[in-house]
């Protein structure tokens, strides 16, 4: 399972006892502060939220939020993805992102969707690989970074067919 190196890519439930991991991982990563009700859903995701190792040493994360939709459907919020620079490329983004994708299509969830930067194209164009697409621009989304909107982009996941 190593990345194009040999070396070894795991994932890692948070839990209270490493989510001083995460919290390190976000300050590295991403230009807005978290406030404790994001730690708490990422918390409560259980398998939805993980830490991604590389070689033993944490380097990205992927943190989700389970939400219930009129008519008690259960979708996907992506809260945050994130690996640290000099360990992108090697598919550490895509094991969390499809570790993820997993989960939903086991657990019939039919719908995951994020919010990213409009001017993030990496992000957008990694997405966009994965199937998912751009469905909305929230203007004003952020506050304190530029720019301020933020596209939605959603992917709706297949599922399983039950055999006959």
């Amino acid at each position: 399972m190593g990345a194009g190196r040999g070396v070894q890519i795991s994932l890692d439930e948070v839990r209270d006892k490493n989510l001083m991991q995460l919290k390190k991982l976000n300050t590295a990563l991403f230009p807005v502060r978290y406030n404790d009700k994001y730690y708490a859903d990422a918390l409560s995701s259980g398998e939805f939220t993980k830490l991604a190792y590389y070689s033993d040493i944490c380097v990205g994360a992927i943190a989700c939020r389970l939400e219930k939709k009129e008519g008690g459907a259960v979708r996907v919020y992506i809260m945050t993805l994130g690996v640290l620079a000099p360990y992108r490329g090697i598919g550490i983004g895509t094991k969390l992102l499809n570790h993820t994708l997993d989960l939903c299509s086991k657990q019939n969830i039919g719908e995951i969707y994020l919010h990213v930067q409009t001017n993030n194209e990496e992000a957008i164009n990694f997405y966009k690989k994965f199937g998912f697409e751009i469905t909305d621009t929230i203007h004003n989304y952020y506050t304190n970074i530029t720019p301020p909107d933020c596209y939605v982009l959603t992917k709706l996941i297949d599922q399983p067919q039950a055999k006959k």
